[in-house]
């Protein structure tokens, strides 16, 4: 059995090739992102990954769009979205697979 804390996680990931991880692997990457009302993500796309956002509570914009609590947004290689929290919020993110060093900012 291995233990541990979300808050003892970088930046919430839990589940990848990250120190600490509770799985070390590079098939995907599973992380718990809470997000104060106006934090935000420069725009950016990956290579390799499949990005999945599960919204698990508040509002924020990706892609252009509004989205919240219950929608899912899958992004494929190549799409690029930028990142804003309209309220606090709380995501659930998934790459797949783990890819190092595959995150590019700006648009495919």
């Amino acid at each position: 059995m291995n233990t541990g804390r979300l808050q003892d996680m970088f930046k919430g990931w839990f589940v990848g090739d990250f120190d600490p991880s509770l799985l070390q692997t590079d098939a995907c990457e599973v992380a718990v992102k809470s997000y104060k009302a106006g934090d935000s993500e420069e725009l950016h796309h990956h290579k390799v990954a499949t990005e999945v956002t599960l919204i698990l509570s508040g509002r924020v914009r990706m892609c252009g769009r509004e989205w919240g609590e219950g929608d899912i947004i899958v992004l494929s290689p190549g799409e690029a979205t930028d990142f804003v929290a309209l309220t606090d919020a709380v995501n659930v993110v998934v790459k797949t697979p783990g890819a190092k060093n595959d995150k590019y900012l700006g648009a495919a």
